[in-house]
């Protein structure tokens, strides 16, 4: 097979991301900042543990997010599910994936993810808007709702020469807060990585089609509101979630009976953002490191940055991870800590478990 040169194709994703990222957004389409953060938190414990410095190093039934070439690291069928509380518990977040090899130079997956808040109180009933004041009994009135999103993702991955690697992810989104609003998005990723001695190199482009996410509103939900409130009628529209491009940097080394890995990644995005980040323009900045000591693969112990970002009130603001696994024969079992410090720990702490079953032990 003839040989692909990574710094070629790599400068080719990047022009292309960026070409998508420029394009006007059509008439009545607005540009979202956050439309699919409830999926920048990331999955598996390994890598957040690291700091979310992933993209070179993804290797297993996780890569369909971090980067999908590296589901071709998949060799025996994997199952994985991971559960993680947010902002002192009041975000939820449930992940499960499944990847199996579909050829000697191919790997796919499955992926599901839930985020949401539940049971969060609807007031509107109880009051009167006639008045301004509540009705009377007005805890009989009030019900609960959960704001929820859900994405489905479909990754591929495949050789592309003797060190390198290609992939791509479908993904599906849902997003609905309770009986008010809901819309639905798509779009794809695309990634490459590339191996070379104790070096590795990964390139991601996230939403490289742009998602597109198209909300509705259920009208008569929201008579209340109005009521209450006086506001317009809210409308149904479509936002668009611009590209990311995320580049990593690995390298790993033995030392003594396990193994180091080092990776720095970074992020570069398109949609605005400037408050809390490296910026230049309309393009902003986000790097991540992390590193990982594996003994024997049997025990593991990590640590990273997650955030390194430049804040107007705080000035330089780092947000340090740590993590553990435990490898037993086809057993992964991995834990990560997050959020205890910078501007984030205000929200409180983030633990991530995570699961990864092997389903045959590797040849």
């Amino acid at each position: 097979m003839r040989p692909v040169n990574f710094a070629s194709a790599a400068a080719a994703v990047v022009i292309l991301a960026a070409s998508l990222a420029s394009a006007p957004a059509a008439s009545g389409q607005r540009i979202a900042k956050y439309g699919a953060d409830f999926l920048a938190g990331g999955v598996g414990a390994r890598a957040l543990g690291m700091g979310g410095a992933f993209i070179a190093s993804a290797n297993d039934v996780h890569a369909s997010y971090w980067n999908p070439a590296g589901l071709r690291g998949v060799k025996t069928p994997e199952i994985a599910y991971m559960h993680a509380e947010r902002f002192a518990g009041v975000v939820s977040f449930d992940y499960a994936a499944y990847a199996w090899p579909l050829s000697e130079q191919s790997s796919v997956s499955l992926s599901f993810f839930r985020s949401g808040v539940n049971d969060i109180k609807n007031t509107l009933d109880a009051w009167d808007a006639a008045r301004n004041q509540p009705i009377p009994n007005p805890e009989s009135r009030i019900t609960t709702f959960s704001a929820t999103d859900y994405a489905f993702f479909f990754g591929y991955g495949r050789d592309a020469g003797e060190n390198m690697r290609i992939g791509a992810t479908a993904k599906i989104i849902r997003r609905s807060i309770g009986d008010f609003a809901d819309a639905w998005g798509y779009s794809f990723d695309v990634g490459a990585q590339y191996h070379r001695g104790p070096w590795q190199f990964g390139a991601t482009v996230q939403d490289i089609s742009t998602m597109l996410q198209s909300w509705s509103v259920n009208d008569g939900s929201l008579t209340s509101l109005v009521e209450v409130f006086g506001d317009d009628m809210p409308e149904g529209g479509t936002e668009l979630v611009l590209p990311v491009i995320r580049l990593g940097a690995a390298r790993v080394a033995a030392i003594g009976q396990g193994e180091l890995r080092v990776e720095t990644d970074l992020d570069v995005a398109f949609d605005g953002q400037q408050a809390n980040a490296f910026s230049a323009g309309e393009t902003s900045f986000h790097p991540r490191v992390g590193a990982e000591y594996a003994f024997r693969d049997l025990v593991s112990v990590r640590a990273g940055l997650s955030r390194i970002q430049d804040t107007d009130a705080e000035g330089l603001d780092l947000t340090p991870t740590l993590g553990a696994g435990v490898h037993v024969d086809r057993i992964h079992l991995d834990y990560g800590f997050g959020d205890f410090a910078g501007l984030v720990s205000d929200l409180g702490y983030s633990h991530r478990i995570s699961l990864n079953f092997r389903l045959a032990a590797r040849e």
